[in-house]
């Protein structure tokens, strides 16, 4: 058996002397502040021209705007309006609420007799195997 013999050290590599910081090729995009009124002016537009045809991305370019702002636009304003939407909403007529008791109740049975099916299922491959 040999002996088991020492590894083999790298001497450290010489330092780089410091360089001046690489500039980019492209120059950031300048960043801009948009009021409230400007940011919902560039939603409705970006929406004016998807329904006129054109694609979001192409909507959202021709605004000026990256995707991820026009996201977190649209976020932020939605919130305001489901506010908005709510307190006008009616609330559901007797036949609607009729309707989702008895959804509700299909519901209840059929999550019933799936877990009936399941439970005879894994009686039957339990006794196939041997574990009862």
């Amino acid at each position: 058996m040999k002996a088991p013999t020492a590894k083999k050290r790298r001497s450290p590599r010489p330092q780089k002397a410091a360089s001046e910081p690489v500039q980019s090729k492209t120059p950031a995009a300048k960043r801009r502040g948009y009021t409230e009124q400007q940011k919902s002016e560039k939603l409705k537009l970006i929406a004016t021209q998807v329904t006129g045809g054109n694609t979001l991305k192409d909507a959202i370019k021709s605004a000026g705007i990256s995707e991820q702002t026009y996201y977190h636009w649209k976020g932020a304003a939605k919130p305001v309006e489901q506010k908005d939407t709510k307190s006008t909403k009616p609330l559901p007529a007797g036949d609607e609420l009729a309707d989702l008791v008895k959804l509700e109740e299909e519901n209840q049975r059929l999550r019933k007799l799936l877990a009936e099916k399941l439970r005879a299922e894994n009686a039957e491959l339990r006794k196939r195997l041997g574990l009862d």
